[in-house]
């Protein structure tokens, strides 16, 4: 089984849309990841779940446009400061591939959950639009790739 893990892709500030809707650079960003995805990345998540916020709702359609992916909805618990020993339980009783469209710090605690079995340890860096790519096994959880859409602009910077 894979667990996607994605983070949304670059919203507006609050004060320009209260509903937090994606920037232009977080559309643009996260297109790019669906279609590499798309491209490369076989078999597909057969459920899409999102955190319900427009912006992560946005990334979670994306996514699964290019993916062809019918079955997307809204979950309890991915919100930035839910519990992630929930989806981690919730995880451990699923059997198809699944993809969160979340928000950090949640994320980045249920990466660190999953692979360490701590909360704290944080090893993956996660930004807006990026995702990453666990495997469930009998012993654990595994990471098989991480991307994100830095790696499709070329900057000094990065």
């Amino acid at each position: 089984m894979r667990i996607y893990l994605v983070q949304h892709g670059l919203a507006l500030d609050e004060q320009q849309d209260p509903n937090r809707s994606l920037s232009a650079q977080g559309l643009e960003d996260v297109t790019r990841v669906a279609g590499f995805l798309s491209l490369f990345e076989k078999p597909k998540p057969s459920h899409v779940f999102h955190s319900g916020k427009k912006r992560a709702l946005q990334t979670a359609e994306m996514i699964a446009e290019a993916w062809h992916i019918k079955n997307i909805a809204a979950a309890d618990d991915l919100s930035p400061h839910a519990n992630p020993e929930v989806w981690e339980a919730k995880l451990h009783a699923m059997h198809e591939d699944v993809l969160l469209v979340g928000h950090l710090p949640h994320l980045s605690k249920l990466a660190s959950l999953l692979i360490y079995g701590d909360l704290e340890l944080q090893p993956i860096r996660f930004r807006n639009g990026g995702v990453l790519c666990l495997e469930k096994s009998e012993s654990g959880y595994q990471v098989l790739w991480h991307i994100n859409p830095t790696m499709f602009y070329l900057t000094k910077d990065d």
